[in-house]
């Protein structure tokens, strides 16, 4: 039987699968858990995609918790990519874009402040003819 100890290899069956991670139970019947963010080293949107219920799955143990239970890893046996991908960024918004949205948020700041005791802007177009 194998030692489940920091370090360790162990083949155990997928328990339960829910969206924070894996459980997985060993053949001594201990029960521990694979974090999502064990199961592969790209980023993981849905567990789903990568294990199943009911199959028979290899991993590191990581160690104990502070309550004894097993911390899990597929990720740590798995080869480690080059470069790992990241999501993607939100790139820069435009200038114009940057410039309306200070603009905005100065006027929306005087306008709650107070406004500085100017009086409200008269719309444009001048005095009506009679």
């Amino acid at each position: 039987m194998v030692q489940l100890d920091s370090g360790a290899v162990a083949e155990g069956r997928i328990t339960r699968v829910t969206d924070f991670g894996a459980f997985i139970q060993f053949e001594n019947g201990e029960t521990g858990l694979v974090h999502i963010s064990q199961i592969a080293h790209s980023f993981v949107r849905n567990i789903h995609d990568h294990v199943r219920e009911g199959e028979n799955i290899e991993v590191k143990v990581l160690g104990r918790d502070e309550r004894g239970r097993l911390d899990l890893s597929i990720k740590e046996l798995l080869e480690e990519p080059e470069e790992v991908p990241r999501p993607r960024a939100i790139g820069r918004q435009s200038p114009q874009f940057e410039a309306k949205l200070r603009s905005f948020m100065r006027d929306a700041k005087e306008r709650t402040h107070g406004g500085g005791g100017s009086a409200p802007k008269k719309p444009a177009g001048g005095k009506r003819k009679k």
